[in-house]
This record gives C-alpha cells, structure tokens and sequence, in this order.
C-alpha cells in the first residue's frame, strides 16, 4: 500500500508505490500512472514532472492511472523508465514533485551507432518526438520512428544541469562515441513489447524471475526453485523474444545456443560445445541459458538407428548438465521448440524441465494488445482491421505475421503517395 512520509517543516512528501507495468500505450512516452488520490496528496498535478527513485534517480510526467489499477499503491511505468530508475516489476520506488527546467541544448548519444541519423533533418525529426519529455543526465530514452523502428538515446549532457524537459526550442545534438561501448548496446525490450502474452508473461515471472530476484525467499521457505522452462508452440508466437525480456528484466547474463549449431563434424565436438556454454553460463551466474530448436539436439533416442551415435551421445550429454552430480548453481535454462512430442523423454522430467509452458496464438481479446502498430503514423483500413483482429480456430496469424501488418502496406500507401 502507499506509504506518506512527511518531514516536520512539511517541506516535501514522499510516496514509496510498488513498480508495476506501464500499459502498452505509454511505452517510451515518459509517463508514470498513478492513482488520483495518491496524485492528490503528493500535489501533482497532471503532466507535471515527478522523481522517481529506486538505485538511481530519473524522471516522469504523473498520469492518472484507470480505475483498474487503483487503491493498490502502484505506479505504472515502462521498462525505460524502470531501466532508469533501476529497478524491476513488483519492486518499491520513492516519488516526490520535482521541479522541471526547459532545456536549451541536450546532447545524446544514440545506442547502437546512428547511421541513418546524420543530416539536419533527421536531428528536427527527432527533436519532435522527444518534444515534451523529462529527463535527468544519464537517463535512457527512445523515439519511435516510422514504421517498428526505433532508436535509443543514452542523454550525455543538459543545460541547464538538473531535471529537464525538451521544448520546441531545445538544441539537440549528437554525439557518437568510439569505444565507449555504446555501438555494443542492444536496444532493451520489455514486457511491454510483448503484445497478447499476459497470462504466458505473469506464469514465466513466477518461474523465472522470482527465483533470479529473491532466491532468499525460496530458501527461507524450503522450496526448490525451478531449473529448466520448456516453452512450445507454434512458430512465431514470441517464445525465443520472451525469453530475451526475462532476461533484460532481471539483468541476468544472457547466453543463447541455437539446436543445430551444436553438432559437430569431429568426435566429441559436439558434446564439448554443450559443456563450454553450461560453463560459461556458470562463472556469469545468475544467468539464463536459452536453447532454441532443442528437438534438434535432443530427439527421442529410442527412434534413433545405429548410425546416430552423435545424436545419442548429445542427448545423453545434455541430461547429464540439466542435474548431473554437480549442481548447476543460479542458471535456469530456458528451451523452445515447435515440436515437443520428438523431445526425448528423459528431459521432460522434474528435476530437468520442471515446468512446460504453451504459448499458443493470441486470442481475440489479446490481439489489440499486441504492440506491431507502434510507430505507425497511417492507419489501417477497415480491411487491414478486420485481417488484424480475426481469430477463427485453426487460424495461424501469431505474432510473427502480425509483425508484417504494416511493412506489407507500406509499398501501397508510397505508391497512392506518390501517384505511380
């Protein structure tokens, strides 16, 4: 619940609100949603910028939050911002009314390199969409460009030096780098990013992120964390982008190992492959290991000839590092496959894969949560709504094709633009 604190001069209020996750239409906007009452006795007012505080300091434009998400103490913010903030879901956070300056120059340096950021244009572009945003020196933000692209900024310099907000008149410049690391950012991605997912996310935070996060609270209460995920599915439902977020929110070291590149055309490289990445996982831990296409390594071995020792030898090799007679320590690996009935038995058993997770194709319900238009600034026709929308049983339109709802009319809106 929401905590008031109040120094004796009553010079400020400070609220502790528990972290919880922005809705899918506030994702690189800046905003904090609260609830109004809690909006009220701090003093803020809507739009107007906030602190908020956990093992850093950023800032945020208050919102109220819907009737949905009232009385319970919480603050709604993206993962930019809980990435600022530092700090994760279901994590407490200090929020008080800060004063907000107009900045007159910002300088930042894209994440990933800038190149297609180079002309004058580009720069006003940008200036636009972050117009009207706070931020403090050292915060992450992100413009949504056209179409699903995005870019990220990390904020390098303000003037003035405090908390700031960006106005049509703020000078904007940028600065790339070398060698400061930046260029080898990957851009983060949230739960946000995930559209049509949310019963699938709340099931991989209990047995994924929990465990990574507060590992006390399972040792106090006697219970064996879970140590491997199997999630299976149709193609293109999200299961490799899931497992990338869960580790981006936890901050745990991440290691990927795609099935078919394990094998090996020399004796016992294939097993020694598997070994190297367990190990690796290991000496980084907390860490999360994701095996993708896993029935490509680990089919069922009693369906196997004589001739497929390798295979063997892999899958006898896997169910060994999944709870071999050394202990893996704080590394959960996470599998996908489209295929779990070729799996070989033996890994679907506790102790290995403790829990299998479906994640099927989005309901029609879930389908306006998916987060494809983002960015999009022409809107669909009524045709493309009723495409976008359906969902008949047996019908195939995962996330992966709704990813190809605006790239596809993309050549059709250029052509009517442009008369040919």
């Amino acid at each position: 619940m929401t905590a008031e604190q109040k120094d004796t001069t009553g010079k400020e209020k400070i609220f502790t609100l528990k972290v919880a996750e922005a809705l899918g239409k506030d994702v690189s906007r800046g905003l904090a949603r609260m609830d109004p009452m809690d909006m009220e006795k701090l003093g803020v007012q809507v739009g107007e910028a906030i602190e908020i505080k956990g093992k850093r300091r950023t800032v945020a434009k208050a919102m109220p939050a819907f009737r949905d998400a009232r009385g319970q103490g919480l603050i709604q913010i993206d993962g930019i911002i809980r990435t600022n903030a530092g700090v994760g879901l279901d994590e407490k956070v200090e929020v008080r009314v800060v004063t907000c300056q107009s900045a007159t120059h910002v300088t930042l340096t894209p994440v990933g390199g800038s190149s297609f950021l180079n002309r004058n244009k580009d720069l006003a572009y940008v200036s636009r969409l972050l117009e009207g945003l706070p931020l403090v020196i050292g915060d992450r933000v992100r413009a949504i460009l056209v179409g699903s692209r995005s870019q990220d900024f990390t904020v390098t310099s303000t003037t003035p030096g405090d908390v700031v907000i960006l106005q049509p008149t703020t000078l904007i410049h940028l600065q790339v780098q070398e060698g400061t690391g930046e260029k080898n950012k990957e851009e983060r991605i949230s739960y946000e990013d995930i559209g049509g997912l949310g019963a699938t996310v709340r099931k991989i935070r209990e047995m994924v992120e929990l465990p990574l996060r507060y590992p006390q609270i399972f040792d106090k209460l006697g219970i064996e964390p879970p140590k491997g995920v199997l999630l299976h599915g149709p193609p293109g439902t999200g299961k490799t982008l899931l497992a990338r977020v869960v580790a981006n929110e936890t901050e745990a070291y991440f290691t990927h190992l795609s099935g078919p590149e394990v094998m090996g055309k020399f004796y016992g490289e294939s097993e020694a492959r598997l070994r190297s990445v367990f190990e690796d996982a290991q000496r980084h831990a907390p860490s999360i290991l994701f095996i993708d296409e896993i029935d490509a390594i680990a089919p069922k071995r009693e369906e196997m000839g004589g001739e497929k020792q390798v295979e063997r030898r892999v899958v006898a090799q896997l169910l060994a590092l999944m709870d071999g007679l050394e202990g893996r320590g704080k590394v959960i690996v996470i599998a996908a496959t489209n295929l779990p009935n070729q799996l070989d038995p033996a890994l679907r058993r506790p102790g290995r894969f403790d829990r299998e997770i479906e994640i099927g194709i989005p309901d029609a319900r879930a389908r306006p949560g998916n987060a494809v238009g983002r960015g999009c600034p022409a809107s669909p026709t009524r045709r493309d709504h009723a495409w976008f929308y359906r969902c008949r049983p047996g019908s195939l339109d995962t996330g992966g094709r709704n990813d190809r709802v605006a790239p596809d009319h993309a050549p059709d809106r250029l052509r009517r633009r442009a008369s040919f």
